[in-house]
């Protein structure tokens, strides 16, 4: 056996101090991108996109340039969220994510699509090659904070997305069903395994505000949040309300006029990084 030279990009051979070859994909050259936030859950309806929506606005609105990468392939929603009519654009350099009123970035595959409401039947493969295309294809201008709307689960897509994309922390979206232990387990032990930080939890139709009183109605029940955020030792972020303006903001694509301050400690531990 020849000499090691500590170059394993040259060497053929295999040995303890062997380094897994990483599988980072880099940006479109003419993209600048800062940090790389993922909003994940473990199954599906817990509501990643509003949370996904929500915190690109309210990074906006601290003066950061936004962008959202819609990684919810089968399942999109950000363009309606923000708006958004207008297909995305391209040329010989590359694509261009369309932009909101405001000025936030969006690439997704609605954009892409003659209608909005052509289903998308691809095979994992081919949905796997597009988010790498949403990485390495599209120009983003100038983003400080580019939050990554994930599907549920631990498939094809979140994989795809921690093993291609350097994420610097996922926000995990949950709610206060009995359920919360499991979908947190589960978004937990994928971002351990792929050496992904994880900045906290963010329960979401935690509560309802009374009109009339403010008093906060549980509905679906007392939360299980606290002891499975002590259990994994991970902090509460926040914790959002039924809130039927915020359903009619999403609707009316006009997310970007929400009122609230509920995300204020999601977003200092975004900028603390």
């Amino acid at each position: 056996m020849s000499e090691c030279t500590h170059d394993c990009s040259s060497c053929g051979q295999s040995c303890s101090e062997r380094k897994p070859e990483s599988l980072i994909e880099k940006p479109h050259e003419l993209s600048r991108i800062g940090k790389v936030i993922g909003v994940v859950s473990g199954k599906g309806g817990v509501g990643k996109s509003m949370v996904s929506s929500l915190m690109a606005v309210s990074l906006q609105r601290n003066e950061h340039r936004t962008a959202i990468f819609d990684a919810d392939i089968t399942g999109p929603s950000i363009p309606k969220a923000f708006g958004i009519r207008e297909k995305a654009k391209g040329d010989e350099l590359g694509l261009y994510p369309a932009e909101s009123k405001l000025g936030t970035q969006v690439m997704s595959v609605n954009l892409l699509l003659e209608n909005d409401t052509d289903p998308v039947v691809w095979r994992g493969p081919v949905i796997a090659g597009v988010i790498k295309q949403f990485w390495t294809d599209v120009i983003w201008h100038d983003v400080d904070y580019m939050v990554v709307d994930m599907p549920p689960g631990t498939g094809d897509v979140p994989l795809t997305v921690f093993q291609t994309i350097p994420v610097d922390g996922i926000i995990i979206v949950t709610t206060p069903q009995e359920l919360v232990s499991m979908i947190v387990a589960k978004a937990v032990k994928m971002a351990r395994m792929m050496n992904v930080p994880i900045l906290g939890i963010v329960e979401n139709m935690s509560y309802v505000e009374c009109p009339d009183c403010g008093k906060k109605l549980h509905v679906f029940g007392e939360s299980k949040l606290e002891e499975v955020a002590k259990q994994y030792d991970l902090p509460i972020l926040a914790r959002l309300p039924i809130n039927p303006k915020l359903a009619a903001a999403c609707d009316k694509g006009t997310i970007e006029l929400f009122e609230g301050d509920w995300l204020d400690h999601a977003v200092a531990a975004v900028e603390a990084l």
